[in-house]
């Protein structure tokens, strides 16, 4: 893997949001992360959900010395005084009967509420309890992440000829997430969903994962971030020292996509976002 280039000193941050890693699933891109945890210093490093994928290991057993990498860097920061807060997932779901627990330095909770440096109430959650067909059939889902899986393998292949081409990297599944009809609904369906339980908590605004899009925006007067994945989009969310949140994408270059003032309720595009 090539090192990020672009970034030649260490980030300090106030707090750091990252989900859906999956560490045990090929499709893991822990590489970019272990060099993202590496580069990046925080107060708070919350983990909201599919950290580990135990629905992935339980078909087929994979964790190679970058996953346990991943690991080891988490623990790093949290003895050496970062707080880690674990928000579990669906593909996680194990670890939610631990909710209100601390395991060795991890924090364990389902949800929790985050007050940002300008003192803005942030509802921080994995997101799956709003997804109708994780809720309802939980085997569907599971063939799901299967299907997502194979996309995955697909998609490795497409991009080593983009490659060979001198083309850059080209995300099927993100395609075609855009461009189904079924898909863009699910996801704008999704999203709703967590703005109004924003709302009815009372909250000025929500970070979530689970979908694996990335995003900051602004919907019915609650600020809606998602953090992406480590899968493909190689997104965090990241609060600095004022309370600004923003999107930051770490693959060859670190890219940021987008920022937001919760203070102000606006948002300024930096990119496009994953």
């Amino acid at each position: 893997m090539s090192k990020v280039a672009s970034i030649r000193r260490s980030r300090n941050v106030r707090s750091v949001f990252l989900s859906d890693i999956h560490l045990g699933f090929s499709g893991c891109s822990a590489d970019y992360l272990c060099d993202f945890l590496g580069q990046v210093s925080c107060q708070n490093l919350y983990l909201v959900g599919d950290i580990i994928d135990f629905w992935h290991m339980r078909k087929r057993r994979h964790w190679p010395r970058s996953h346990s990498r991943v690991i080891q860097l988490v623990l790093q920061k949290a003895m050496e005084g970062t707080r880690v807060i674990l928000v579990p997932g669906n593909h996680d779901e194990t670890l939610r009967q631990y909710a209100g627990m601390v395991i060795g330095e991890v924090e364990v909770h389902d949800p929790i509420i985050h007050e940002t440096a300008d003192g803005r109430r942030i509802l921080v959650l994995h997101g799956d309890q709003f997804d109708s067909v994780v809720r309802c059939s939980p085997l569907l889902a599971m063939i799901g992440s299967s299907l997502y899986g194979f996309l995955l393998g697909l998609n490795t292949w497409i991009n080593r000829v983009r490659r060979r081409m001198g083309k850059d990297y080209w995300s099927l599944a993100a395609y075609l997430k855009h461009k189904v009809k079924n898909a863009v609904q699910y996801i704008s369906r999704f999203e709703e969903a967590v703005v109004t339980a924003a709302r009815r908590e009372g909250v000025d605004g929500v970070i979530c994962g689970h979908i694996h899009r990335a995003e900051i925006t602004q919907m019915q007067g609650i600020a809606y971030m998602n953090c992406g994945d480590w899968v493909e989009s190689c997104t965090a969310l990241m609060e600095h020292h004022d309370g600004r949140i923003e999107l930051l994408q770490w693959r060859e270059q670190a890219t940021s996509l987008k920022a937001q003032s919760i203070s102000e309720a606006s948002f300024s595009p930096q990119d496009q976002a994953a």
